[in-house]
């Protein structure tokens, strides 16, 4: 049964559904429990990319939008491997829009038996550009039952890339080196990331989205509004040599999209040309808490605004590493934390009526495809398959991992929960519950509002679950 926040006390509500196994099944290992803590003395780092860009006809970002017809440039998943402080942990960014629910899970596990590690360890965010895949399994068998929609996801691609994916990370464990130092670094971005929900009323109700790109002047005229203005960045070294670089920012990725032409965008394309001037370094991108953020004040959508927002990214990125603070690991620890959230579904989603709205073939296909994805959440909360969140501890530096399209109030609150630490978020990870504003913002109503596919308690679970994740 679907757990409401209804159906029980607001006390108990937490109590039942904050850092819970759920019922009957769980991706925390059973000897495992919500933390590790070890040495970072003996740490060893592995790094591995696969390609993951989809064939000619797939769908992008769940099957409403132009599928595949040609590669700008391909998509990749970029990670690291730990070793050398209990089991294995991994850490993946994937150049896809979303994966969702089981697909999120399968993810997770495929790495998992690659590195030798259980899914608990495993932490997959996608960067969210749109033309690109948006995996959701359950979603594809629901649209596959109707016979007249396009696919959310062609299944045997999805699992070739589970394949190549799991060869490709146990590859790289045998090629493991030794991590002596952490650096860290930050630099501004200028002229990207701007809020979406600018444009209020005098009760604060949202009247108009500035989106991934805006024309219209007035509101490319309106201040930026609420972001995180700093692009972060983590870097392991081996001595001297720099292995990997871990960047962070929260802005949603796209210049412009749905012309069927693959690509990993402006925020990609900076990484990729990042990696082509240090190809002895890994560089992973992860798109921080961007629910409400997007380049609309930046971005007319146009091929040259591509561009020049891919330009501001690289300089970001060049940014946050020019000084960074390395700190030697020898006495310092490693501790990887767990979470299990099981949020309340919004009260509005019924299943029967999302059903018939499926069936219906006289509605468009985004009135068709986008509710797969709210019965698939249903579906999912119905056998209490929880979220999990994740965070790993290198010394002073606290990576946290969050699901779905968190709004950047999220991440601005974890650095307030940890003032003295260097904290990055990455969210976008597990998409099932779609958007999830923070409780404030749900009476003002907007675009994100109307796609979130949880109760407000959701906020509630969620800061906890940080705060207990990050201590």
């Amino acid at each position: 049964m679907a757990l409401y926040a209804s159906d029980v006390s607001r006390r108990d509500f937490l109590a039942q559904t904050l850092l819970t196994t759920a019922a009957g099944w769980s991706l925390l290992a059973p000897d495992q429990g919500h933390a590790a803590e070890g040495s970072a003395g003996e740490l060893r780092i592995a790094t591995f990319r696969f390609d993951v860009t989809p064939p000619k006809g797939h769908s992008c970002c769940g099957g409403w939008i132009k599928p595949i017809e040609l590669v700008d440039d391909p998509l990749e998943a970029v990670g690291i491997v730990l070793l050398g402080s209990g089991k294995p942990i991994v850490l993946c960014a994937v150049d896809w829009t979303g994966l969702l629910n089981e697909a999120h899970v399968q993810w997770r596990t495929a790495l998992a038996q690659g590195a030798g590690t259980t899914p608990d360890r495993v932490a997959v965010h996608c960067v969210h550009q749109h033309n690109a895949p948006m995996a959701c399994l359950e979603a594809e068998r629901i649209v596959a039952a109707e016979g007249d929609l396009p696919h959310i996801v062609m299944v045997d691609f999805f699992n070739r890339c589970l394949d190549t994916g799991r060869a490709a990370v146990e590859r790289a464990v045998k090629q493991s080196r030794p991590v002596t130092h952490l650096g860290t670094g930050q630099g501004k971005v200028v002229g990207v990331a701007s809020n979406r929900r600018v444009s209020r009323d005098h009760d604060g109700k949202v009247l108009a989205m500035r989106g991934s790109a805006c024309k219209d002047e007035q509101l490319i005229a309106l201040d930026e509004g609420l972001i995180d203005p700093f692009l972060k960045t983590v870097a392991f070294f081996d001595g001297d040599q720099k292995v990997a670089s871990l960047h962070y920012y929260a802005t949603h990725p796209m210049s412009y999209y749905a012309d069927g032409r693959c690509s990993s965008d402006f925020v990609g394309l900076a990484r990729k040309q990042r990696q082509q001037e240090e190809p002895g370094c890994q560089h992973v991108y992860f798109t921080g808490c961007s629910g409400n953020v997007a380049a609309g004040k930046y971005n007319d959508g146009s091929p040259a605004a591509r561009q020049t927002l891919t330009k501001r990214m690289y300089d970001g990125l060049v940014a946050s590493e020019s000084k960074l603070d390395k700190v030697d690991l020898k006495s310092a620890t490693i501790a990887w934390k767990t979470a299990e959230i099981l949020p309340p579904p919004r009260s509005s989603l019924h299943a029967e009526m999302i059903a018939q709205q499926i069936a219906n073939k006289t509605n468009a296909v985004v009135n068709r495809n986008r509710p797969s994805y709210m019965l698939s959440w249903l579906r999912r909360l119905e056998k209490r398959i929880p979220i999990v969140l994740s965070s790993l501890h290198v010394g002073g530096v606290k990576l946290l991992h969050l699901p779905a399209e968190m709004f950047i109030e999220y991440q601005l609150r974890a650095q307030r929960l940890q003032p003295d630490r260097f904290v990055c978020t990455a969210a976008y990870g597990d998409g099932g519950p779609w958007y999830i504003p923070v409780k404030e913002e749900y009476p003002n109503g907007g675009y994100e509002v109307s796609v979130a596919f949880c109760e407000p308690e959701i906020d509630d679970l969620i800061t906890a679950g940080m705060t207990q994740i990050l201590s």
